[in-house]
């Protein structure tokens, strides 16, 4: 069995109600699940939340809620992984679960394409996990930093004069969507290391929402893309 998480506790303090919330026409949580079952990766994308709401609204498009979460595994302080762990141990040895993708419920750039691509990667590698990327849009060695006393200096002086060109491009964790092996999620081995693999996506596909601020640009970014796709 391939099955599809999406953890979305009820407690988000920044946006508040921000799994649920209306974006570009739809409830937040509703872009991930839609990719999700677009996709035609998984036996089963289920939603793993504590709160009645979100878990009534995953269902109304097309999820299944089987479990609420337990409190202890939905405050400020819990991790991802626990959190999936949690889901592929409530399916017990009868239904173990062999890949297992995390969605996040605030992810609506992701696609089924990327989905699929993600799981090409993961069977065809000796790898623990295979996930979302993308790069930097400026040298991180050029980087710079702001003292208490409003000077700034380099975080890697020595590359002031080297040209940009020149710099190894870097890369980070897009946050949208995480393929692993359930011996991965289970036995928690580092995620950043060798051991994983990453699936590019372009820049303009990826922005973390986590202020008012970030809500606005994504929805502006999401719109254009819509747009784009609607010209002949």
């Amino acid at each position: 069995m391939r099955l599809a998480v999406i953890p979305a506790r009820g407690g988000s303090k920044r946006i508040p109600r921000k799994n649920i919330k209306s974006f570009c026409g739809k409830p937040m949580i509703a872009w991930s699940i839609s990719a999700a079952l677009q996709s035609g990766c998984f036996d089963e994308v289920i939603v793993s939340t504590d709160d009645a709401e979100i878990a009534d609204v995953a269902r109304q498009w097309g999820a299944s809620v089987p479990f609420m979460r337990p409190a202890a595994l939905a405050d400020d302080h819990t991790g991802t992984i626990p959190v999936i762990r949690h889901a592929i141990e409530w399916f017990g040895q009868d239904r173990q679960p062999s890949q297992v993708c995390c969605i996040y419920a605030t992810a609506p750039f992701v696609q089924a394409d990327d989905l699929r691509r993600g799981l090409n990667v993961l069977m065809a590698n000796d790898c623990n996990y295979a996930f979302s990327v993308t790069s930097y849009p400026f040298p991180i060695q050029r980087a710079i930093r702001i003292l208490n006393t409003e000077r700034v200096e380099m975080f890697y002086p020595e590359h002031f004069n080297t040209r940009s060109q020149d710099l190894e491009e870097a890369w980070h964790d897009a946050g949208q969507f995480y393929w692993g092996r359930t011996s991965a999620w289970k036995e928690d081995p580092a995620f950043f290391t060798p051991a994983s693999m990453p699936v590019r996506l372009p820049r303009h596909r990826v922005q973390d929402i986590d202020t008012a601020e970030d809500w606005m640009r994504a929805e502006w970014l999401f719109k254009s893309m819509q747009h784009e796709a609607e010209l002949p």
